[in-house]
């Protein structure tokens, strides 16, 4: 075994992490017909839902289904800190408007730290400003399970839903975004015009 191959496996890059999928966010999807399946019976079908969705360098050592989230322990072998400093550079980029070169740096970080959720949240938020809605969404999704908050991220949720025509989920990050922010322009006029086009 090659020296980075022994340094890749080091139980000092392996971590145990938990996070929740909320059964909101994947009404529709794979991920959304666990919500479904009957937890006694449909175990082994569970994982393998759970499995694809967190892709191969996650380890699930426990997950927990109820009404409305699923939560999910699980082992990982990561470098949080290079791939925080990668997604700080790729942010750099994208504010000086080099989004396709961000991208490729977002992407980096999430190789090295697949569960990272500033580097996914920002990933999202370039794919959205890219005008690639539906991915955007996916990764900011992806991003508010590994621990991702604040209204900036509800408010990207909200219009790349919006314009994807997912009534019902802009209408819900909307919502949301008001109990952070009551006075947000942006959350009232989502509202306001899915409401007209109910």
């Amino acid at each position: 075994m090659s020296e980075s191959e022994r340094t890749a496996r080091s139980p000092r890059n392996r971590h145990r992490q938990t996070l929740t999928i909320y059964r909101d966010d994947h009404i529709g999807d794979a991920i959304g017909l666990v919500f479904l399946e009957p937890p006694e019976s449909a175990g082994d079908a569970i994982l393998t839902r759970l499995r694809r969705y967190l892709g191969p360098k996650v380890r699930i050592i426990k997950a927990e289904v109820a009404r409305d989230a699923i939560e999910v322990e699980f082992h990982v072998h990561r470098w949080p800190e290079e791939a925080a400093r990668l997604a700080d550079a790729a942010g750099a980029l994208r504010e000086k408007g080099a989004r396709r070169n961000a991208l490729e740096m977002y992407r980096e970080a999430l190789e090295i730290d697949s569960v990272s959720a500033k580097a996914m949240e920002g990933y999202g938020m370039t794919l959205a400003q890219r005008g690639r809605d539906t991915e955007a969404l996916d990764a900011r999704k992806y991003a508010r399970e590994m621990g991702a908050a604040g209204a900036d991220l509800l408010l990207t949720m909200m219009n790349c839903a919006s314009r994807l025509g997912r009534r019902s989920a802009a209408i819900r990050y909307a919502s949301e975004l008001l109990k952070l922010e009551p006075r947000n322009i942006a959350a009232r006029r989502v509202l306001k015009a899915m409401r007209k086009s109910a």
